[in-house]
């Protein structure tokens, strides 16, 4: 019977999938599946606006860090993973004292999985945070290139209610996150 557990790896910041990828093809060399089954980075997709474009990329949960399902009774798994390029050592571990890696506790692991499994159910979400009150730039529609100031904010919708000043006038306009972007 293995001794399956999930193991927090720290890792050269910005390096997270190199180490994954090294270890994924390190244990298939080695035949180690079945101590090491999976290797994860808590990651979500998210969208950015630049210069009025929208972008997606992967944001980790937790940067700097890679999580273990291992089994690490075997002698041979814990040097294996140290010795991979990137990695730092285990979180929760004395190297000095030798001690074995302390492993998550269950209700962790549950938070954490079911954060990702959240987060690949919804998709991607737009990263924009607004403020009642902050001056924002319409970058998209009719009024490109106008501004105003945020009025009503609808999360649940993505939209917000902007007041623009055209012709003199103060006119209120609902736009979705994606129509405007933060002046800084």
């Amino acid at each position: 019977m293995s001794d399956l557990k999930w193991y927090v790896v720290k890792a050269v910041s910005g390096q997270e999938k190199k180490v994954k990828s090294y270890l994924d093809n390190e244990i298939l060399r080695r035949g180690l599946s079945e101590l090491i089954p999976q290797v994860l980075i808590p990651s979500e997709k998210v969208y950015e606006m630049r210069n009025g474009k929208k972008y997606q990329r992967e944001r980790n949960f937790f940067p700097g860090y890679v999580l273990i399902n291992a089994d690490l009774s075997h002698g041979e798994v814990i040097p294996i993973i140290v010795n991979i390029p990137g990695v730092l050592g285990f979180l929760s571990s004395d190297s000095s004292n030798n001690k074995k890696p302390v492993p998550l506790r269950q209700a962790e692991v549950n938070r954490i999985l079911g954060k990702v499994d959240d987060a690949n159910e919804t998709g991607a979400t737009l990263t924009a945070t607004f403020i009642l009150g902050e001056s924002v730039k319409i970058i998209d529609g009719a009024f490109n290139g106008f501004t105003g100031v945020i009025e009503e904010i609808f999360d649940e919708k993505k939209k917000l209610n902007v007041m623009v000043k055209i012709f003199g006038r103060n006119t209120p306009m609902e736009l979705n996150y994606s129509q405007v972007e933060k002046i800084e």
